[in-house]
């Protein structure tokens, strides 16, 4: 079963591959940074879709489905499940979007497995002076990909635990913030002047809010608590609605339930619910002047746009969820435009410490690459 895995993986990674063996970018590693990058983005839209379908436990097992590389070798089994509990966790349909999901993951291990080699091979020939492939990035970027599986396998064993799929879901997109740093060491940027300079404690500043609005977002995703305030601006028709935050926000216990084994009350909900729409506020806030203040420099304009953009496609979405009864398409879409923002803050980072120094025009300065 192992080693079908592991063909599986690597016959969906040999699609990204051909494409950056037969692209026309003479930098082949740098295209490969940013194709991984691509496939990780792809990974976590389609993890908010597995999550969003309930199909974390379309498989109860893991790695395989039932002890088999496919689905299709564990009908019978899936079946039964189905058979027995029509309405579980376990259905034909959410086998497959859970493996897919774990092929899916495998495929970006063996992109990084990839690049890894890659660096080691150019930095030994290169007798250890070429800076573009130190191969100490990539290697952290391998363990810290083992660890995020570890985590997908304790997802799957530990019954989707609210908890474990928060810090599942906060670990990829620190994997899709890795790659992105390591994309905007291979790239060229424009230069920023000392306006862009003075911001990179700012962008700091703005990724750590985002941070934890994302863990919230999280929370409210893994406990189910996306309609637990059934309008807005109020929370069921009050301004501070009945919340137990003692329960909701325990972090050791299992889903739906209290520590002590109860069932979670849904005042508890609110709660998780109520604590990320308020302090969404704050992030938007801050997102909207540290993507004014970025616009004024011609190296950081565009990434200042695209921040401006999503930031707004972010407050859309999250409402849409609320008034709509949160359906699937809107809630990935959310989800997606978490990790977006999560990619520009890091671009935003990076770009206000490391472009090169200088006093570009902003009316002048040509697009800059992302």
């Amino acid at each position: 079963m192992l080693i079908q895995l592991g063909l599986m993986g690597l016959l969906v990674a040999l699609i990204p591959l051909t494409l950056v063996w037969v692209s026309s970018d003479a930098n082949k590693y740098r295209k490969l940074v940013w194709v991984t990058l691509f496939l990780t983005f792809d990974l976590i839209m389609f993890g908010a879709f597995t999550r969003l379908t309930d199909s974390g436990l379309g498989c109860p097992d893991w790695p395989g489905c039932y002890g088999h590389s496919n689905p299709l070798l564990a009908h019978e089994h899936i079946s039964a499940a189905q058979e027995a509990m029509p309405t579980g966790p376990v259905t034909v349909a959410k086998a497959w979007i859970e493996m897919t999901h774990r092929y899916l993951a495998m495929a970006v291990g063996v992109l990084i497995i990839t690049m890894v080699v890659i660096a080691w091979r150019r930095w030994i020939k290169s007798r250890r002076t070429d800076a573009d492939f130190r191969p100490g990035f990539p290697t952290a970027l391998l363990g810290f990909v083992c660890l995020q599986g570890a985590f997908g396998a304790w997802t799957v064993t530990m019954k989707l635990q609210p908890v474990i799929v928060t810090i599942h879901l906060l670990l990829g997109l620190t994997l899709l913030a890795m790659l992105a740093w390591m994309g905007a060491r291979q790239d060229t940027h424009l230069p920023v002047t000392r306006l862009g300079r003075s911001l990179a404690r700012p962008a700091a500043i703005g990724m750590l809010l985002l941070v934890l609005q994302v863990a919230l977002g999280g929370w409210v995703s893994t406990n189910y608590a996306a309609l637990a305030c059934s309008d807005f601006p109020l929370c069921n028709g009050q301004l501070v609605p009945e919340m137990d935050f003692e329960h909701g926000f325990t972090l050791w216990r299992h889903l739906g339930m209290t520590a002590a084994g109860d069932y979670l009350p849904f005042q508890a909900l609110t709660a998780i619910h109520w604590v990320h729409r308020s302090f969404a506020f704050v992030v938007i806030l801050y997102v909207v002047w540290l993507a004014h203040r970025a616009m004024g420099d011609g190296g950081l304009r565009r990434t200042g746009r695209w921040l401006l953009l999503v930031i707004g496609l972010q407050l859309l979405t999250g409402l849409a969820t609320i008034y709509f009864n949160w359906p699937l398409a809107i809630a990935v879409v959310h989800n997606g435009g978490a990790a977006l923002l999560v990619l520009l803050l890091v671009m935003l980072n990076y770009k206000a410490r490391f472009a090169p120094a200088g006093a570009a025009s902003p009316g002048d300065a040509p697009a800059a690459a992302t």
